[in-house]
């Protein structure tokens, strides 16, 4: 018969299994619907999960909270837009599920280095003649204010 412990381990670890398997959900609803209105409030329930459980064990596996997380993904869909030219600022701003030209400024600059107009401009030139999907790896968004992993 299996110790106390041992049952209480094996209890914990499928749990811990299931939280993964929830957290990947959440990853992959973010991934899917990066530019619609999406609150961690809102995450934590499609998975029935508290938001602040959500927030903690999210940051634990991924590194980031759920909401950088999200970030993210709408800041490297913005890089693509503003690299392919026919759009202004504004309108990938509101493209990619950003309420708030400047909170999608100052992001953008936290984590690409440069506003999004300079980077339009720079892009453009940086990127000329480079397939799109060698351009989205060369130019994905590292956080400036962390070390970047190797």
């Amino acid at each position: 018969m299996p110790s106390k412990s041992a049952t209480t381990d094996e209890a914990a670890n499928r749990q811990r299994l299931r939280d993964l398997a929830r957290l990947r959900r959440v990853r992959d609803r973010i991934d899917r619907e990066y530019a619609q209105p999406l609150d961690v409030e809102a995450l934590a329930r499609g998975v029935n999960m508290s938001s602040g459980h959500l927030s903690r064990e999210f940051r634990r596996a991924y590194g980031e909270s759920p909401y950088s997380y999200l970030m993210t993904r709408r800041i490297e869909r913005a890089m693509a837009l503003l690299r392919r030219g026919d759009l202004s600022v504004t309108e990938v701003c509101f493209e990619v599920g950003c309420s708030s030209l400047g909170t999608f400024s100052t992001r953008f600059t936290e984590l690409v280095g440069m506003p999004p107009s300079a980077y339009r401009r720079e892009a453009a030139r940086a990127t000329a003649g480079m397939p799109s999907c060698v351009a989205k790896q060369v130019t994905r968004p590292i956080r400036h204010r962390e070390p970047a992993t190797a």
